[in-house]
This record gives structure tokens, sequence and C-alpha cells, in this order.
């Protein structure tokens, strides 16, 4: 790891890959290339501590329900990076940053991403808010892994409820917070929780509660396509008015626009179990009342929503697909635009930024140079190796 510069007490870093790792990670593409897991099993038995391959190698073990070996080979990848820190590299202070765009960098950002959802499948969700506030400081202006879709989440298992409600309200001018899906529920969620604490003053109790209603209205106002989904995620039978009504009917989930559709069902795939309580759900119950009640008598509030949503939402950025590729909700994977899911995705470096700073380049194989040559030369490509 290398300092790069210090600016207004914020000091910028990135890995470097010396000569010898940068022949093991052209091998590794070739292993990658291959198709063929035991080439990187083999690639590792000589080079250990590789980590892209470690990277590489912990998704095949997922898949193949190999829970314990996925988390050693992610754990083993953080501690070769732990020896390659900077002295002045700091996890805790919040100046450190790391940037997205340098592809030596990535792999930190992944093996974070993959060993914090170990922790929260653990059920240690507290440490995994700690490593997702972590990620989230290493570039937090460009959030490449779109943690902000993850945090809330996180919090609400960690039932840190005023630290979300102090991070929306810190956040919200400059980050628009409102505007995600996650957030406008989760605020609301963060204040009824609070209204049920026993240790709460009554008159602070019913404050809460207040805000609690104001908020999950203006969410659901807002986002309807959120609701029938939910409840199905819930295992709950929505009343006949509800799912007759126009409002969170069937045209509420087809009129979504694209981008909004990816968030939608990114929240609800991965928050539904925060909802299946019975006082949420009671409270859920009254609220959607209120909305109808609300859409019927034309409050205006409605139809600026409405127009909000036609103008907004309609492509996502490439962090937001990035974010839903790592996550592997399948409601909101199967919601993703041909654009990401007809382009091949590899679980060491998903969706690359299209404006990498590359540092150094893979050199053209022996094969393909034999075979350009003989192209250019007017011969018949050679035979590949193996194939008669």
């Amino acid at each position: 790891m290398t300092l790069l510069q210090s600016k207004d007490g914020i000091q910028f870093f990135t890995f470097e890959h010396g000569r010898d790792y940068q022949q093991v990670q052209f091998k590794f593409l070739d292993a990658v290339e291959s198709m063929d897991p035991n080439n990187i099993v083999a690639l590792l038995q000589l080079n250990p501590y590789h980590i892209d391959s470690l990277l590489q190698l912990s998704d095949v073990c997922r898949i193949q329900e190999d829970q314990e070996m996925a988390r050693d080979l992610i754990e083993r990848a953080m501690y070769s990076f732990e020896c390659a820190f900077h002295p002045l590299f700091s996890l805790t202070s919040g100046t450190s940053r790391l940037d997205y765009l340098r592809p030596e960098n990535r792999a930190f950002y992944l093996a974070l991403y993959k060993h914090m959802m170990f922790l929260e499948k653990r059920g240690c969700p507290r440490t995994a808010l700690e490593y997702c506030k972590l990620i989230l400081s290493l570039d937090p202006d460009s959030d490449p892994l779109c943690m902000l879709l993850l945090i809330d989440f996180l919090t609400l298992r960690s039932r840190e409820y005023q630290s979300l409600l102090q991070l929306h309200q810190d956040w919200e001018e400059h980050r628009n917070l409102s505007q995600l899906p996650n957030f406008a529920f989760s605020t609301a969620l963060c204040h009824f929780h609070l209204s049920q604490q026993e240790d709460v003053d009554p008159e602070e109790s019913d404050k809460e509660r207040h805000k609690a209603d104001q908020l999950l209205q203006n969410a659901l106002i807002m986002f309807p396509g959120v609701l029938i989904p939910l409840l199905d995620l819930c295992t709950v039978q929505p009343d006949p008015t509800v799912t007759s009504h126009a409002f969170f009917g069937p045209k509420s989930q087809i009129g979504q626009p694209p981008a909004l559709a990816e968030l939608t069902a990114l929240y609800v795939g991965r928050t539904h179990t925060l909802w299946r309580e019975a006082a949420v759900m009671l409270w859920l119950e009254e609220s959607v009342k209120e909305v109808l009640r609300r859409v019927d008598a034309k409050d205006p509030l409605v139809e600026d929503c409405q127009n909000k949503r036609k103008q907004r939402y309609q492509s996502a950025p490439r962090n937001i697909h990035r974010h839903v590729l790592l996550s592997e909700i399948k409601e909101a994977t199967s919601s993703l635009p041909l654009e990401v899911t007809s382009q091949p995705v590899m679980g060491f470096d998903p969706l690359p930024p299209l404006d990498s700073v590359m540092s150094y380049t893979r050199p053209e194989s022996s094969w393909k140079r034999s075979y350009h040559t003989c192209l250019n030369d007017g011969i018949f490509p050679p035979k590949t190796p193996g194939l008669p």
C-alpha cells in the first residue's frame, strides 16, 4: 500500500501489485478464462495468499454450500491485505480513502463486503454494521458498493435506531436519502420501535408514534409498489379493499420505472423479516387504511409523488447494479436491466467501472499472438491446444 496524497486531513492510499504478483495475476486471469475451478485451486497451492484467487474460490465454495471454507478463504484474503497496510492507513479514523477506480483496490472492498455478509448470516449484525460503515468510509462520495442501500437494514437489526436517524438527518441535505425506498421506510420503522420502548416517557412515546405514522404514510404514498410484494413475502393476505384499489393494485407494480422497481425489489427482499412482528404489521395495516383515505380525498401529495416517480428512477447508476449483484437477492437480481444480465459477471470484480485507472496491463497470451500473426500473414489459424 502506498500513500498517494494528503488533502484537508484526508489521506488517499492505493494498493500496488509488485512484478511477481502481476505474473500471478496474469495466471489467475488465464485460470478464470479456462472456466475450471481446479486451475484456481492449483494456483492457490503455489500462491496461497493471492487475493483474487481467494475471492473467486470462496464464491465457488459458497455455491457448493461449503460455508466454513468460503469464510476461511475470505479471512485469509483479509489477512493478506492487513500485511500490506501502510503505517498511516487507519480503519477507524474515517479519514483514509481508497479509489475504487483502481483494480488493485477493488478486491479490498469485496473482501470486506463478503466478510460483512458472513458476519450478518452468523447472527452478528452489530459487527457487520461496523464493517458496513468502514466500507462506506473508504469512498463516501462515490459509494462504489452502494452501502447506503444496506446500512439501514444492519442498523435496524442491531437496534441502533438513533444512529440511523442521525445519519439520515446529517446526510439528507446533500444525498437525498429520502428518495431511496429503504431509508423512507426504515426511518419510519425506527420511530415506531422508539415509541414501543418501555422506558420511554408516555408523551415522548406518543410523539415518536405520530412521527412514525407520518413517515410511513409518506413512504407508502411515494413508493406504493412496496406494499403488496412486502405482504407476499411476509405471508400476509392483504385486505380485498387494498388489492382492488388502483393505488396499491397490480398497476402500482407494472407502472414503476425500471430503477425504482430494482430498488423496491431489493428493499423488500432484504428487509421483509423486519416487518413480520405482529405489532409492526398492525401498525402497517392502520397506515395503509389512512393512505387509501388520503388518496380518495385527492391529497395533493399523492399527485406530487406520482410526478416525482415519473421524472426520477428511469435508470439506476452502475454502483446500484453492482450492489444488487453482490446482494444475490433473487427478487432484485431478476429486475436488473438486460445490459447488465447479458454480460459476464466475474466474482472477483463485478461490473468494473467504465473509467478504471489501470496501472499495468495484461500481456497478450502467446497463443493469441500466434493466432493473430497467422491471420495477418494469411496463414490458416493454428489449432487450439487439446482440440483436433
